[in-house]
């Protein structure tokens, strides 16, 4: 079966690295948080490849950083809610998840320079 082109790009095998992270992290979540917080963080998490991948299908580098630029958003929320997890007790230590969010948005800004500036 052939690889999509989303499948070989190195941010999108990081983001899927992290993803899985928080997945994992989140199942030591507190039951009255599953609905909430839990699933905030998913969903936000699950954004980030999901945007590289829909980015890189589109027809033009215009709207490939259009779908970077979402995905970039959602790895703020994602920092945002992990320093809310460690806040209310929920986890103690984000340092590593926290490197690898600010090495991700790095990469996608260096990623998007490399693109082409007309379509």
């Amino acid at each position: 079966m052939e690889k999509l082109r989303h499948c070989e790009l190195a941010i999108w095998q990081r983001s899927m690295t992290l993803a899985k992270a928080v997945y994992v992290l989140t199942k030591n979540f507190p039951a009255e948080e599953r609905y909430a917080l839990c699933d905030q963080l998913r969903r936000a998490v699950v954004s980030v490849p999901s945007n590289i991948a829909e980015g890189s299908a589109r027809q033009t580098a215009r709207d490939f950083r259009h779908f970077l630029g979402i995905a970039k958003g959602s790895l703020a929320e994602i920092d945002t809610q992990l320093l809310l997890a460690v806040e209310l007790g929920y986890v103690a230590n984000i340092e590593s998840l926290e490197g690898e969010i600010l090495s991700l948005v790095k990469m996608i800004n260096a990623f998007i320079s490399s693109l082409p500036i007309t379509d």
